[in-house]
């Protein structure tokens, strides 16, 4: 496992695909400080010289600026998996870090016992395997992750979900709020917002040559509104605004050496 400056993503063991997004693993260059975005995932977080902690799901973006040499390992959980590994309502930790000794449930004391002073392929395996066993135990919510998967789609409306899964509206706000941390309206929007993020870090974001460049001169923001789903580029701007704290084409070019 590559533990070189820089943040990796490893795909997850087999069998835990259905609730782990990835693992993942950081380590701190100097001056790397880190903006996080909204991606409807809550993440498992084991920090050299913290321990375990938990980051809720976040509705805008997390700022950080940690030690440069810093390393961390982390399970991120799918839409829907979080609150029933947690034993939780994730809502409760809603754009929060809260360490793993203070959540108050089982299986946060059992990530409280990995320590801070672990070496890191030690700690992510240790951290796999505690998830993978509490997964094993509470699986994700079926109904919250088929609504993940259908507000993933471009065009489809947050009212429409329930009637096609077959619920009524409170009864699938209670359990997206409980799965994920907010309701299916903003799961859509927080989903809609990495489509985007997406077509910026594969360079999807203009004619191929302009994209390979430089942003944001290759840059066709209304295009990208249009195919990602808002409904013009001023909503884009708006929205990922609110969910980033810059406009597009800033956002694009502070992303654009991790695209590279």
């Amino acid at each position: 496992m590559d533990w070189e400056p820089g943040y990796r993503e490893w795909a997850p063991p087999p069998g835990l695909g259905g609730s782990v997004a990835c693992l993942w693993t950081s380590v701190v260059p100097p001056g790397g400080a880190t903006r996080v975005l909204p991606d409807a995932c809550c993440d498992l977080i084991w920090e050299s010289g913290r321990g375990a902690y938990v980051a809720g799901p976040d509705t805008g973006p997390w700022s950080s600026a940690p030690t440069a040499g810093a390393v961390f390992a982390g399970v991120r959980l799918r839409p829907g998996a979080g609150g029933p590994a947690l034993g939780l309502p994730l809502s409760a930790l809603l754009d929060l870090r809260v360490d793993a000794a203070d959540l108050g449930t089982g299986f946060g004391a059992r990530l409280a016992r990995l320590g801070p002073a672990l070496a890191p392929a030690v700690a992510l395996r240790l951290l796999t395997a505690a998830a993978a066993e509490e997964i094993a135990e509470s699986p994700a919510d079926p109904l919250v992750t088929e609504a993940a998967r259908l507000l993933g789609r471009s065009r489809t409306q947050a009212g429409d979900v329930a009637i096609r899964l077959g619920v009524g509206e409170r009864q699938l706000l209670r359990r997206c709020r409980a799965a994920v941390g907010y309701g299916p309206a903003t799961l859509r929007r927080v989903l809609r917002f990495r489509r985007f993020i997406s077509r910026l870090d594969t360079g999807e974001g203009g004619p191929a040559a302009a994209a390979k460049t430089a942003w944001p001169g290759g840059l066709d923001l209304a295009s990208l509104a249009a195919e990602t789903g808002y409904a013009d580029q001023a909503h884009l701007t708006r929205e990922c605004v609110r969910l980033a704290g810059l406009p597009p084409s800033v956002l694009a070019a502070a992303r654009r050496p991790a695209a590279a």
